[in-house]
């Protein structure tokens, strides 16, 4: 069912929202690469993340940082399969979530995503099946810095054209929303694709 939301853009997240969470198994390959508790690993993991996605810290120096933190030396090869691991597991798509973006495309919707991710993602994002129903893909390394920073909301848009006022932002963390809502953005936290859909159809024209 087409969705048109008429003077709006719909600016999309993409870890969790267009995506799944990397599965259990995908865990569990990465520790298994890390060779490291599962305790242990995810507080280093998550410590580091903001530099990598802030486009300041390297894919290679984002794991020696990690490895510092868990006091063990990883290999070149290794630290190349971490990376492969983990990005791997990122990508994944909530086909219902897919559906809704689908729609709103179908409704002449203007459709764009925003995410906080690093260099390596921009490429995978702009040419993957999904690129065909966004407008444009805003990836936070390549703007220096992430939500929920004003700063990366009011790029996202001058770059698109439009006022804050004009963006509809859908993020699964509550303080990402919260970073757009203050700046007269109409946010939704994403808890599943029913009530995105529900929120989208409440601002659409029939």
């Amino acid at each position: 069912m087409a969705l048109t939301i008429p003077d709006r853009v719909v600016v999309f997240d993409y870890g969790e929202v267009i995506s799944h969470s990397p599965s259990e198994r995908d865990r569990a390959d990465l520790l298994a690469v890390a060779g490291v508790p599962d305790e242990s690993f995810w507080p280093a993991y998550w410590e580091h993340r903001d530099g990598l996605d802030q486009g300041t810290t390297s894919i290679r120096d984002y794991w020696m940082l990690v490895a510092s933190d868990l006091g063990v030396e990883w290999s070149e090869a290794t630290i190349h399969e971490l990376w492969v691991a983990d990005f791997t597991g990122w990508l994944s798509v909530n086909p219902a979530t897919f559906d809704v973006i689908a729609d709103l495309h179908d409704g002449g919707t203007r459709v764009a995503l925003l995410s906080n991710a690093g260099f390596d993602f921009a490429s995978p994002f702009r040419f993957s099946p999904m690129a065909r129903f966004f407008e444009r893909m805003f990836i936070s390394a390549e703007l220096s810095t992430i939500k929920p920073n004003p700063d990366i909301y009011l790029e996202v848009a001058r770059e698109l054209g439009i006022t804050p006022q004009q963006m509809v932002f859908i993020d699964n963390k509550q303080v990402n929303v919260d970073g757009a809502e203050a700046l007269g953005i109409t946010g939704h936290h994403f808890v599943g694709a029913g009530e995105l859909r529900i929120f989208l159809e409440s601002l659409s024209v029939r």
